[in-house]
């Protein structure tokens, strides 16, 4: 499959050097073009045809959520990562981006602090080549709108076509950025090899269950890249009626999942909050692990609540799936549905294959619908999912399962 072909736009001319660097060091990316504002992109969109766009939010002319608008307008499918400041009103404003049609976002990179330059490095080349190769796959099966290119010529016959300063910057880059980056490299493109061009692995066996399943009392979803739009569209069809209670961990940065708990909550028919310790755990209710924190599951004897931990990270996770199906598989035996959905690593495979063992039922997510198939092709691989379910199926497959063995 050829490289994933990124537009990137960014008023800032370090960022958009910074955003080149780094998609230079994946052997799945290319860069297509850049653009300094939303105005610019769209001119530009034609002739780049890219796979997916990185958005800055704050640009002149045409910001980040003035341009969500017009590709929403357009009808314009090309997959979206935005650029997301970690203040409260810029977590605000990335829900928007999300609620506008963005796919996801990752918290901006800066040039001046070079040490998270590798992290932000490692989860901006997953995330533009997971939405880009699901973009190339749709568009290999015709399933792509083409681009409005009448429209778009508009924008085109706008704007003078040469000598734009995105066109003709050459920006240096501090030496320890540079350095940073390089340190990055060799993760990158292991990440690249190992995730998204991996060969097949052989299952294990599926471990022999210590008990039959028993009645659904508790939902519990591990989820990562992909996950704000595929929750969206899970929790947009759940069942308003639902037996059971639902707990979550997306991997989030600490101060999103307050916001991102609230823009779920507009649009399910649930209520939806960001988990706080003490909560209790009942039906009609969501609770969403809050941002490097952990969420476990604490049976009493006249309630069942949630306990939030400062316990070190697992998998590389902090909040981490094994964290909460492990302690679902210790509290709740064969009464729980463990469901693993898109996401890049393993977090969660290990203790959903408990959760089968203890006699739960669980489900995966399949690899067609995955945005990256990693977390639910590990726990696959390691026996500890009873059934594959596409994104599109799996509101319909949760109501019927909470319905069908409800206690």
């Amino acid at each position: 499959m050829n490289p994933v072909s990124v537009l990137i736009v960014d008023d800032s001319a370090l960022m958009r050097s910074l955003i080149g660097k780094i998609i230079e060091t994946s052997e799945t990316l290319v860069i297509a073009n850049k653009a300094m504002n939303g105005r610019f992109a769209l001119q530009k969109l034609s002739r780049s045809e890219p796979d997916v766009i990185v958005l800055d939010i704050e640009m002149p002319e045409m910001n980040g959520i003035e341009f969500l608008k017009e590709r929403k307008k357009l009808g314009i499918e090309i997959p979206v990562i935005v650029l997301s400041s970690v203040a409260k009103e810029g977590a605000r404003i990335t829900m928007e981006c999300l609620e506008l049609g963005a796919s996801d976002f990752i918290t901006k990179p800066s040039g001046s602090d070079s040490a998270n330059i590798h992290t932000v490095a490692k989860q901006l080349v997953e995330l533009l080549t997971g939405y880009g190769r699901q973009y190339q796959r749709k568009k290999a099966e015709g399933r792509a709108k083409e681009l409005p290119r009448d429209k778009l010529a508009e924008y085109e016959s706008t704007f003078i076509q040469e000598n734009r300063p995105e066109d003709r910057e050459t920006v240096t880059l501090p030496r320890e950025t540079i350095a940073s980056l390089q340190k990055a490299k060799t993760r990158i493109q292991e990440q690249s090899r190992t995730t998204f061009e991996r060969t097949p692995v052989a299952t294990t066996s599926k471990p022999v269950p210590l008990r039959a399943p028993g009645a659904i009392e508790i939902i519990v979803i591990g989820i990562s890249t992909g996950g704000p739009n595929a929750l969206r569209d899970v929790f947009s069809q759940i069942d308003p009626d639902l037996p059971q209670p639902i707990l979550v961990v997306q991997h989030m940065p600490a101060g999103f999942t307050e916001e991102f708990a609230n823009s779920l909550n507009r649009i399910c028919p649930l209520e939806v909050k960001e988990a706080a310790d003490g909560d209790l755990i009942k039906p009609g209710r969501i609770l969403i692990a809050p941002g490097n924190r952990h969420l476990e599951v604490v049976r009493k004897s006249l309630a069942t609540i949630a306990r939030i931990t400062d316990e070190p990270a697992q998998n590389g996770h902090r909040p981490s799936v094994d964290v909460l199906f492990d302690s679902v598989a210790r509290e709740f035996k064969n009464h729980a549905l463990g469901i693993i959905m898109t996401g890049m690593g393993k977090d969660g495979a290990a203790k959903i294959r408990e959760l089968y063992y203890q006699g739960s039922r669980t489900i995966g997510q399949d690899e067609k619908s995955s945005v990256v198939y990693g977390m639910p092709r590990v726990a696959w691989e390691m026996g500890g999912v009873m059934e594959q379910v596409s994104l599109s199926e799996m509101a319909n497959t949760i109501n019927q399962y909470a319905q069908k063995f409800r206690s």
